[in-house]
C-alpha cells in the first residue's frame, strides 16, 4: 500500500498539487482545532467501500463475463460499437466512470482489433470516454465529485437523478446518433467477436451485490455510514483480502488534502468574499470552465466552499467533464490505453477535443434551453 502512495504522488499531478496546496493553506491558516472539522469522514467512508466492492467484483470476472456475453451473438461493426458506447454509458451509473474505463477499454480494444480499422477503433474509444462521463453524472455514486456535492449539500436521492435524467437523456440520444454517424458504412465478421469467459463464482457475487446494495443504503441515508464501512470491510477481508490491493488510495488521499485547502480557503475573509460573490454569479459556468483546467472533481470540491448552489455546481462540474482531456481525469485512462496501440497519422487529442467540444457546446445550449 506504501509503494501504490508513492506511485501515486509520481503518477498523479492533481494529488501532488493538491498535497502542496494543502501544505501552503497550513502555513497561512494555522492548524488549530477546527482542522478536525474539515474532512467529510462520511463521504471517504462510503467512496472507500465503494470502491472496494467494485474491486472485489472485477477480481471474481463479472464485467468480463457480462461484456462477452452481451457480445456473444454480435458480428457488426456499427452494433459492436454501438453496445460498448452504451454499456459504459450505464456501467458507469454505478461503477463510476474511471472504473468502468479501466474495465472496458482493454476489452474493446481487443474486439475492436479484429475490425483492422484504425480509425474506427479510435472514434469508438473516444465516444465510451464520453459516454462513461455523461453516464456517471445520473447517479450520486457515478462519479467522485457527484458522492461529495450529494452529501456536502444533503440532496435527496430521487431528486438528485430528477435533475439530471434531461440532461442524460439528451446525452444518450447524442452517443447513439455519434455511433451511427460513425459507422455509415457497416463491416461484419463471419464469427462472433466474443471470447468464452467463466461466470464468477455464485456465493461471492451474491454477496458483493449485497455489500454494494449496503453501500446504496449508506448513500441515501439509510443506515450510517461507519456501519457499511465496518460491514463491508470485515466481509470483503474474509472473501478477499487483496480487494483491498485496487482501491485508489491516491484519490482518497487527494480528497483528504483538498478538504484541508478549501476549508482554510473558507476561513481566509478576502478570498473567501471575491469568491463567493464571482462563483455565485454563474455557478454552473464557473464549474465548467474551472473544470477545464483543473479537472471537474477538485473544481466542484473548490468552488463549493463559495456558494450555497449545489444544484447548478453538479449540473456544471458534470457537463465540465467535456472539453480538454484533463477536464475528467477519466479520460486519461481511455487516452494512455490508446497510446499502446496507436499508429502513425492518428490525431486522437485532436479527435477527443472535437468531440467534446461538440458534445459540451450542445449540452450546454440545452442547459440554456431548459433554464
Amino acid at each position: 500500500m506504501k509503494a501504490k502512495l508513492i506511485n501515486s504522488f509520481k503518477n498523479d499531478t492533481i494529488l501532488f498539487v493538491s498535497g502542496i496546496l494543502a501544505a501552503v493553506s497550513c502555513f497561512i491558516v494555522v492548524p488549530d482545532s477546527k482542522y478536525q472539522g474539515y474532512i467529510n469522514f462520511r463521504v471517504l467512508a462510503i467512496l472507500f467501500s465503494l470502491m472496494l466492492v467494485v474491486s472485489a467484483l472485477i477480481r471474481i470476472g463479472t464485467f468480463d463475463y457480462l461484456t462477452s456475453k452481451l457480445l456473444g451473438r454480435i458480428h457488426s461493426e456499427r452494433n459492436i460499437s454501438l453496445l460498448l458506447v452504451v454499456l459504459a454509458f450505464f456501467m458507469s451509473m454505478l461503477l463510476t466512470n474511471d472504473v468502468t474505463l479501466v474495465t472496458l477499454v482493454p476489452f474493446a480494444i481487443n474486439v475492436l482489433k479484429k475490425y483492422k480499422d484504425k480509425r474506427r477503433t479510435m472514434y469508438t474509444l473516444i465516444l465510451m470516454t464520453v459516454s462513461a462521463n455523461l453516464g456517471s453524472m445520473l447517479t450520486p455514486i457515478g462519479n467522485p465529485q457527484n458522492l461529495y456535492l450529494y452529501s456536502l449539500y444533503h440532496m435527496k436521492l430521487g431528486s438528485f437523478i430528477k435533475q439530471m435524467i434531461p440532461y442524460s437523456a439528451v446525452s444518450l440520444i447524442l452517443l447513439v446518433i455519434s455511433v451511427i454517424i460513425l459507422n455509415i458504412t457497416d463491416k461484419t465478421l463471419d464469427t462472433a467477436v466474443s471470447k468464452d469467459v467463466d461466470a464468477p463464482e455464485k456465493i461471492p457475487f451474491i454477496v458483493y451485490m449485497a455489500l454494494f446494495g449496503v453501500c446504496v443504503l449508506a448513500v441515501s441515508d439509510i443506515i450510517p455510514a461507519p456501519f457499511m464501512l465496518g460491514i463491508v470491510s470485515v466481509v470483503i477481508l474474509i472473501f478477499d483480502r487483496k480487494a483491498f490491493k485496487n482501491v485508489d488510495y491516491g484519490l482518497l488521499l487527494t480528497f483528504v488534502f483538498f478538504f484541508i485547502l478549501i476549508g482554510n480557503l473558507g476561513r481566509i475573509d478576502f478570498i473567501y468574499s471575491y469568491l463567493s460573490v464571482i462563483v455565485d454569479k454563474n455557478t454552473t459556468l464557473a464549474a465548467i470552465l474551472s473544470s477545464q483546467i483543473i479537472s471537474n472533481v477538485p473544481a466542484a470540491m473548490l468552488l463549493s466552499t463559495f456558494t450555497k448552489n449545489g444544484k447548478a455546481l453538479v449540473i456544471g462540474s458534470n457537463l465540465g467533464g467535456l472539453g480538454t482531456l484533463i477536464a475528467s481525469m477519466a479520460s486519461l485512462i481511455t487516452y494512455k490505453f490508446f497510446n499502446t496501440i496507436k499508429t502513425e497519422g492518428e490525431h486522437y487529442l485532436l479527435a477527443f477535443t472535437m468531440v467534446n467540444v461538440v458534445f459540451l457546446a450542445i449540452l450546454s445550449l440545452f442547459l440554456v434551453m431548459i433554464g
